[in-house]
């Protein structure tokens, strides 16, 4: 078993996504993703889960840079939920791989604080997580006291891949620009603390790739700011809108990572397997596949010559 590396967790995802690419492996896992046989195999759904998502870690790792855990999947299952996340971060965290904790938190003050260390340390640790900075910046600043001493990385929702983010994300400002602009340059000012050895502070942002041309422009005002990607497949973000959000580093994409959930987790229904017959060796081969491809229509996104220029 690997021995979680302390270093800062934006340099870790670095060094990631220039060994393996950028592909972030989504496990927002639900019993509805999984195929009848696995379902059935196990005495409740929080077993199950936990056992496919054992699998698939064991089974896309070679390609993914880091997991995402979505816990509204978990905490759905009550305490055996949590149980099963718990464990799922623990998973990944012992093969030296990040782990992002999707909590989207966003409250202030020491209520802020006790979250932080909730999802930071403990039984809950991940290497990341994600905040909604909207209630402002004192809804951050707990955070980051504790990532900075932790070696952790934060990523703030600017803007999202959701269509109603219109609602309020991209409402104009008097001044000219949008909502997703003020944050987006708050965060940029607040990226500065604690930058480890690729440049990244422990502040990043969550940048969604499903309208390509205002995320790009976007980008351009977060350089420095390691940034995390939805979007991407079943929200339909291509791999040469996601590629336009990366660094370039040596020709290849670097300064984020590329989020797909279900075009992962269900990648055996999609390649037409008998869902009777389909165990956890054929769903997590199926799921490898997808991250494999997703690896390379990236890869192939961000090279010279490529779509994103």
């Amino acid at each position: 078993m690997n021995t979680p590396d302390n270093s800062p967790a934006f340099d870790r995802l670095f060094e990631a996504v220039a060994s393996r690419g950028p592909v972030c492996v989504g496990l927002d896992t639900t019993v509805e993703y999984l195929p009848p046989r696995v379902r059935e195999s196990y005495a409740s759904p929080a077993e199950a889960i936990l056992a496919y998502n054992s699998a698939l870690i064991e089974a896309t790792a070679d390609y993914a840079a880091c997991f995402k855990v979505q816990i509204a999947y978990y905490e759905e299952l009550g305490l055996a939920g949590l149980r099963a996340y718990a464990e799922t971060l623990r998973l990944v965290r012992s093969k030296g791989i990040v782990v992002i904790a999707d909590i989207k938190r966003g409250d202030i003050a020491d209520t802020a604080s006790r979250y932080a260390r909730a999802h930071l340390e403990g039984e809950f640790e991940a290497d990341c997580v994600t905040l909604n900075p909207y209630m402002g910046l004192d809804s951050i600043e707990p955070w980051l006291a504790v990532a900075e001493r932790r070696g952790k990385g934060l990523f703030a929702l600017v803007r999202t891949s959701n269509p109603g983010m219109r609602d309020f994300e991209a409402l104009e400002l008097a001044k000219g620009g949008h909502v997703y602009d003020e944050v987006a340059q708050r965060v940029a000012g607040l990226s500065d603390r604690g930058r480890g050895r690729h440049g990244y502070g422990a502040l990043g942002a969550v940048l969604g790739c499903t309208e390509r041309q205002e995320a790009a422009s976007l980008r351009q005002r977060l350089r420095g700011v390691f940034v995390l990607i939805p979007g991407y497949g079943a929200q339909g973000g291509a791999a040469e809108d996601a590629a336009l959000l990366l660094d370039r580093h040596d020709g290849l994409g670097n300064g984020g990572v590329v989020n797909a959930s279900r075009s992962i987790l269900k990648a055996w229904s999609a390649a037409g397997l008998d869902p009777a017959l389909t165990g956890l060796e054929e769903a997590a081969e199926a799921a490898r596949a997808a991250a494999c491809t997703m690896r390379d229509d990236l890869a192939a996104a961000c090279a010279p010559g490529g779509a994103a220029k």
